[in-house]
């Protein structure tokens, strides 16, 4: 099941990197404010179902750009799968983006892919099995100390979101680890912790296609994922906490009172911070 994820991913890669040739002659469409989809977005993922339902007829897909479930809508088994996640950054250029499938077996994610069409690199993981990057087997960061940490992070940008509290809470993070950095493509960012590049990482606003993959290379690498508080069900809550497992720990008590599941006296301490955190800025 894996090597058919695979096999899927590079198909879409493919299609990604002629597209990328000639950015400017892709239309684009707005779903909603700040949020973009391409024709290339929507073949990416037509590529990505076809393999997939070719090889598995039984098994159910549940695809972004498409918002509804393909194949079989009862099977235990479901693939979760973002065709191009960073799709603003493909739209002007910027080669930060990526592919990412899950499968989810009884609810579990048992196998996940990531794939960077730009640079090659492909991260994959099956439960119990570990974490590899290009065939290479990954850990995540050794550093135990929070102020030496370099951490990824997403910024909010639709309509409805907190963006104030959202700038409150990075201010806090970012006058205690080494820096912080917005790359854009979120199952990359888990990734990229999974591999040891990052340190950590933590955003809102996130959906199941976005974490599913790079969830599980996270934990497969030894590293832990939940929500802000330390949740590990975390899927479907729309934020995610990806760390080393001593780094983890720090992060959830310096962000947890901004999670939207932190309790009343969490959230009062948050609006204690404000003011030092428009002071750092």
């Amino acid at each position: 099941m894996l090597n058919t994820a695979i096999k899927a991913a590079r198909a879409a890669g493919a299609i990604i990197n002629r597209a990328a040739l000639d950015v400017e002659a892709v239309r684009v469409s707005q779903k909603q404010a700040n949020d973009f989809v391409t024709e290339v977005d929507q073949a990416s993922e037509a590529s990505i179902i076809e393999t997939l339902l070719a090889a598995y007829p039984g098994h159910g897909v549940l695809a972004e750009e498409s918002g509804q479930r393909h194949g079989a809508k009862d099977s235990d088994y479901l693939w979760i799968i973002d065709p191009l996640d960073g799709t603003t950054n493909f739209i002007h250029g910027f080669p930060v983006y990526c592919i990412s499938i899950a499968l989810s077996v009884r609810g579990k994610v048992e196998h996940g892919v990531v794939y960077d069409p730009t640079r090659n690199d492909l991260f994959t993981a099956t439960r119990g099995r570990g974490a590899f990057m290009n065939d290479r087997r990954m850990r995540v960061s050794k550093r135990t100390r929070l102020n030496e940490c370099l951490l990824g992070t997403g910024f909010p940008y639709r309509p409805g979101d907190d963006f104030a509290g959202y700038m409150t809470m990075m201010a806090e993070v970012m006058r205690h680890t080494h820096g912080l950095r917005r790359p854009g493509a979120a199952a990359l960012d888990l990734a990229y912790v999974a591999a040891g590049f990052t340190d950590g990482f933590f955003e809102t606003g996130l959906s199941i296609w976005d974490v599913a993959a790079g969830g599980l290379l996270v934990t497969e690498a030894g590293g832990l994922v939940g929500n802000f508080t330390g949740d590990a069900d975390y899927l479907e809550q729309r934020e995610c906490l990806a760390a080393p497992p001593r780094i983890y720990g720090q992060l959830v008590q310096l962000i947890g009172k901004y999670s939207k599941f932190a309790t009343v006296a969490e959230k009062m301490a948050v609006h204690a911070a404000a003011p030092d955190a428009a002071a750092a800025q």
